[in-house]
C-alpha cells in the first residue's frame, strides 16, 4: 500500500473520531451547574448461564461480570463489563482499573470526548473495564435529554436485524433439544471448531432448515480444510463464518477471505479501530464483528461501524454473554449493521435489567431514553 493512501486512512480515522461518534446535543442539554458532580459506582457480579456453553477452546458456566452506575443530579446511568475468561480480564482486574477513575473531577458529563479519551489513557486494555463506563455514561446522557441513543443517533428503531441465537458445541443429543428451543428465531448460530464441525450442522439440519451461521472461534488450523468446509457450508444454508482461523494467521486469512464462497468476519482479530484499518489494509477479512466489551464502549463502536461501512466490509454488531444492559446498549447501534448476534442475555438464568425483546427472531429496542434499560 502507498504512503498516500496509508496517510488518507490515518487521517480518515481521526476525522471519524472526530465526527462520527457522537451526535452534536450540546444545545439540547440542561443547564450543567458547577455544584453538581459525576457519582461512580461499581460492583461485581457473576451471571449463569442456562446450558453450559462450549467453543472451540473451552467450557463454561459462568460469567464474571462488572455492573457500573454513574449518577449526576439524581439521574443514574446504568453500564456493565463482560468478561469471558479467554479475553483475560476479570473482577480483580477490572475493580483495579475502575479503582482508578475518577469521574468527580468533570463538571460536565457531556465532554465525552474528554472523558472517554481521559479514561482510556489511564491504563492499556481494560476494554471491558472501560466499555462499562462508556456505556453508562450514554445511558446517563440519554435520559438527561429524554432521548434513545438510536434516536440522537437519527437511527430507525424499525430497521433493527434480526438476531441470532447461539448453539454451543454439544452431543448431539443435546444440540437437537437446544435446537428446538431456538425455533421461535429466524437464524442460529453454531459454534464450531472441534472434531464435529460437520456433525453439529447435520444434527440441526435434521431439526431446522433456517439459515445458520458458523463460528469455528480460531479453531481451524488448516486453511484448505477451512477453504472446504466454507464450501460445504455454503451448501448447508450457512450466511458468514466468523474467525475461522487463529488471529495471528494473517497470510491464511487474506487467502481464505478471497477464496471463500461465504464472508469471513474478523472477531478475536480486530478488537478496536487501528486494527480495523490494519485488516482492511491487508486484506485480511472481508467484515467486522464488532462488541461493546471489545470496542471500549459505544463510542468507538460507532466511529468502527461507520468506518467498515465506508471500506465496503460486512458488518456483525455481536456481544458476550452480558445482562440486557449491554446488549441493549449495543442493540441501539443495530439499525446500522447487516447482521446481529445480541442474544448473550437469553443465554442467562439471572439477568436483573429490563431492556431489548426479541419477537420473532426481531431485536425491539425499548422506546425509552438513554440505552433503554430499566432494572427488572
Amino acid at each position: 500500500m502507498s504512503s498516500d493512501r496509508r496517510q488518507f486512512l490515518t487521517h480518515a480515522a481521526a476525522i471519524a473520531g472526530a465526527s462520527l461518534m457522537t451526535p452534536t446535543i450540546s444545545s439540547a442539554h440542561p443547564a450543567v451547574s458547577g455544584s453538581k458532580r459525576l457519582l461512580f459506582r461499581y460492583r461485581p457480579y457473576t451471571l449463569a448461564l442456562k446450558h453450559v456453553f462450549t467453543v472451540a477452546a473451552m467450557s463454561r458456566t459462568t460469567t464474571p461480570v462488572m455492573l457500573t452506575e454513574v449518577e449526576y443530579d439524581g439521574v443514574v446511568g446504568y453500564g456493565e463489563a463482560s468478561m469471558p475468561p479467554y479475553l483475560g480480564e476479570s473482577h480483580a482486574t477490572a475493580e483495579a482499573f475502575l479503582s482508578k477513575v475518577d469521574l468527580a473531577k468533570y463538571p460536565d458529563p457531556f465532554d465525552l470526548e474528554r472523558i472517554i479519551a481521559d479514561i482510556d489513557a489511564i491504563a492499556p486494555g481494560n476494554p471491558a473495564a472501560k466499555a462499562s463506563i462508556d456505556i453508562a455514561l450514554h445511558d446517563l446522557i440519554g435520559k438527561l435529554v429524554g432521548q434513545p441513543w438510536f434516536r440522537l443517533w437519527g437511527l430507525d428503531a424499525s430497521q433493527a436485524p434480526v438476531t441470532t441465537f447461539t448453539i454451543g458445541i454439544d452431543k448431539a443429543d443435546v444440540v437437537r433439544e437446544k435446537t428446538k428451543e431456538a425455533l421461535g428465531f429466524k437464524m442460529l448460530k453454531v459454534k464450531l471448531g472441534k472434531d464435529n464441525d460437520r456433525e453439529m450442522i447435520e444434527t440441526i439440519r435434521s431439526i431446522t432448515d433456517m439459515p445458520l451461521t458458523a463460528d469455528p472461534n480460531q479453531g481451524w488450523k488448516d486453511r484448505a480444510y477451512a477453504a472446504e468446509m466454507a464450501h460445504w457450508l455454503k451448501e448447508q444454508g450457512v450466511l458468514y463464518i466468523e474467525q475461522p482461523m487463529p488471529k495471528d494467521r494473517l497470510d491464511d486469512l487474506a487467502w481464505l477471505s478471497a477464496h471463500s464462497p461465504l464472508p469471513i468476519l474478523g472477531d478475536e482479530g480486530i478488537q478496536r479501530l487501528p486494527d480495523l484499518i490494519k485488516a482492511h489494509e491487508r486484506g485480511t477479512y472481508n467484515g467486522v464483528v464488532i462488541k461493546l466489551m471489545k470496542t471500549t464502549g459505544l463510542r468507538e463502536a460507532h466511529t468502527m461501524i461507520r468506518m467498515a461501512i465506508a471500506f465496503g466490509m460486512k458488518v456483525l454488531f455481536g456481544c458476550m454473554t452480558e445482562t440486557s444492559c449491554a446488549v441493549t446498549a449495543a442493540a441501539q447501534l443495530s439499525p446500522l449493521v447487516d447482521w446481529a448476534d445480541l442474544d448473550g442475555n437469553l443465554l442467562i438464568s439471572n439477568d436483573i435489567y429490563d431492556g431489548v425483546r426479541v419477537v420473532d427472531g426481531k431485536l425491539v429496542l425499548p422506546d425509552r431514553p438513554g440505552i433503554g434499560v430499566v432494572k427488572a
